[in-house]
């Protein structure tokens, strides 16, 4: 099975025009009984051989960090750094290896910002200046292997040291301030994904992907603050918040269905089970609690994504035409 990744190293290497890999996706996903554009697809394993390369290299890995630290502790993520790389330009660049490169890259990036942290120690400016590195570690891996999840990873390091230095620029405001700015880095995540999303509409190519890790960085992201503001994790939770988690659950799946992307769905189901769980237990129905609200709201997923397709055009249809002009087209 041609992969999207071998179609465009064929692109670029001349063998086939990116008319013809268009129009290769475009009949493969027609043969397909659920159209691509609505199955979500993102590469993770292709073989055992993945999960074998990644058990080897994080063994690797880890011996390269604690030989490494025995110098210095930031000598050992640099080395790390460099060991990471180094399997990249083989087992992603050469072999194209899904699961490898995911893990590969956090370890890149990963090295890279702990490298800034442990040199810089407890320093003021040790934060924003460990996320900016790791900002433009993700950076220099994308420019050298583009893998998906990569500009997520930025993103993250970008979200971090922003966050990091306005916390620091304003004193003894942690606690109202941070989870506006986690708020506001979820939107801007929400918005990078949906323009990715834009650029493949169709969702043939590694765009799509970026698409999805983005989506998946976004979603806790505008999730957490929102249903924690509402008091889900204060202590008791009574009838009245348990309802607005459900009528803010129901909001988050019009917009996953809008989107047809089901990120923001999985990150808020666990609002959702805490609050009807944490409902019932003041009710008496200790024992099975968990149990009941776990087979109501599975029962009810699992029928939505039956009917995921119907829903969704359902959905979009009721939208303005400018609006499901730049959406996913549904079918």
């Amino acid at each position: 099975m041609i992969t999207d990744e071998e179609l465009d190293s064929a692109v670029a290497a001349g063998a086939i025009s990116p008319e013809a890999a268009t129009a290769l996706r475009t009949h493969v996903a027609g043969l397909k009984r659920t159209p691509a554009v609505d199955e979500e697809h993102f590469r993770l394993v292709s073989g055992f051989n993945d999960v074998f390369v990644v058990v080897a290299s994080s063994l690797l890995l880890a011996s390269v960090a604690w030989i490494g630290a025995s110098a210095a502790p930031w000598m050992g993520a640099v080395a790390v750094c460099g060991a990471a790389w180094a399997l990249a330009e083989f087992f992603v660049r050469k072999r194209r290896m899904a699961l490898p490169a995911i893990v590969l890259l956090v370890a890149f990036v990963g090295g890279a910002f702990f490298a800034a942290r442990y040199f810089l120690e407890s320093s003021a400016i040790s934060l924003p200046v460990a996320s900016a590195l790791a900002a433009l570690a993700a950076w220099l891996h994308w420019m050298r292997f583009h893998v998906p999840i990569t500009v997520a990873a930025g993103a993250t390091a970008v979200a971090a040291g922003s966050i990091a230095s306005f916390i620091s620029m304003v004193p003894n405001a942690e606690s109202w301030l941070f989870p506006i700015l986690l708020f506001i880095a979820g939107l801007a995540a929400f918005g990078l994904a949906m323009r990715w999303d834009a650029s493949d509409r169709s969702r043939l190519t590694r765009r799509s992907d970026v698409a999805f890790w983005l989506h998946l960085l976004a979603a806790p992201l505008l999730v957490h603050p929102i249903f924690t503001a509402i008091g889900v994790f204060a202590g008791e939770t009574g009838v009245v918040q348990t309802l607005l988690v459900v009528a803010l659950y129901f909001v988050v799946a019009l917009v996953s269905l809008a989107i047809d992307r089901r990120a923001l769905m999985v990150s808020a189901l666990g609002y959702v089970l805490y609050a009807f769980t944490s409902l019932l237990n003041q009710t008496g129905v200790v024992s099975l609690s968990f149990a009941i609200t776990a087979l109501i709201i599975g029962s009810a997923l699992l029928l939505l994504s039956a009917f995921w397709q119907k829903s969704r055009a359902m959905t979009v249809q009721r939208l303005p035409a400018s609006v499901q002009a730049r959406l996913a087209p549904h079918r």
